[in-house]
């Protein structure tokens, strides 16, 4: 059994200060195997915000494995992007921008799915896919895990285009054996089994602490994970800034793939905020 905390979105430049602290000592609580963080360290990619992301990073105690989502290169400069658009990502974060961790009970491949030339949509390719396919070939009974920005799947209530190779990239996923992809991207929490590849299991992430909620509060999750059964927590900043569970599913892989655990309900939204206080 393995403890994976999910952080996403964290936005420095957009960041709610007064949670940086709260978030640092639940992390430190839980002490998980393993902190992912499926990009957007900050809003708008300057050194400054890079420099409050690595200070946050260097903070969190056990090991971290991060990509970058689309706001870690900048959208107001254009020449950066086009030219350097990972350099202020590599100098703060980290310099592989595809990392993979492995121990004897997981494999997790991080994948960059952030397109320069669309700053918002994402783009996922074959090449790519097969990389990760073949970081699980020799995976045996571990637990496969997939770490991007951009979800693989939206509900159809999303605004944003789905990411590009996506539906392509689930196919070959759910070929090579993945069980769980984490991103984030939309600052909503959602934890369920792929619409199409019910073998695929999505956790979506909401916002770790950017002030640009969207209906939700402020959110991290962590999954405890065996090959054949995964739990989803999800934890919700409250109205005094402390992180508290807030909903939790087990999901048991069968022969149709991911379910929740008889007695379970599947997690599709939840700490929900007060309408009034949720900002576009």
């Amino acid at each position: 059994m393995r403890r994976v905390v999910h952080l996403s979105d964290l936005h420095f430049g957009r960041a709610n200060a007064a949670l940086e602290t709260p978030l640092l000592e639940t992390l430190h609580a839980l002490g998980p195997d393993l902190v992912a963080i499926s990009g957007d360290f900050t809003q708008r990619a300057r050194v400054a915000q890079f420099e409050h992301a690595a200070d946050f990073v260097a903070r969190i105690g056990p090991p971290v494995l991060s990509v970058p989502g689309n706001h870690d290169t900048p959208l107001d400069n254009l020449w950066v992007r086009m030219m350097r658009p990972w350099a202020r990502y590599r100098a703060a974060i980290h310099r592989n921008l595809e990392p993979t961790f492995e121990d004897d009970e997981m494999i997790v491949v991080g994948v960059n799915t952030v397109n320069r030339f669309a700053w918002q949509r994402g783009r996922i390719s074959s090449h790519t896919v097969n990389r990760v396919c073949k970081a699980f070939a020799d995976a045996g009974d571990r637990a496969r895990i997939v770490v991007l920005h951009h979800p693989l799947e939206h509900l159809p209530e999303v605004e944003k285009r789905l990411m590009k190779g996506a539906r392509a990239a689930v196919a070959q996923l759910a070929d090579c054996g993945a069980d769980v992809v984490l991103s984030g991207h939309l600052h909503n929490s959602r934890i369920a089994p792929h619409t199409s590849s019910p073998g695929l299991l999505l956790a979506q992430a909401g916002t770790g602490l950017s002030d640009r909620v969207r209906g939700e509060r402020n959110t991290f999750n962590l999954l405890t994970i065996t090959r054949g059964e995964i739990t989803v927590a999800t934890y919700a900043a409250d109205d005094n800034l402390r992180f508290h569970p807030a909903t939790e599913t087990t999901y048991r892989r069968g022969e149709d793939g991911w379910a929740p655990a008889i007695g379970d309900t599947a997690a599709e939204a939840p700490a929900r905020r007060p309408a009034r206080r949720a900002r576009a």
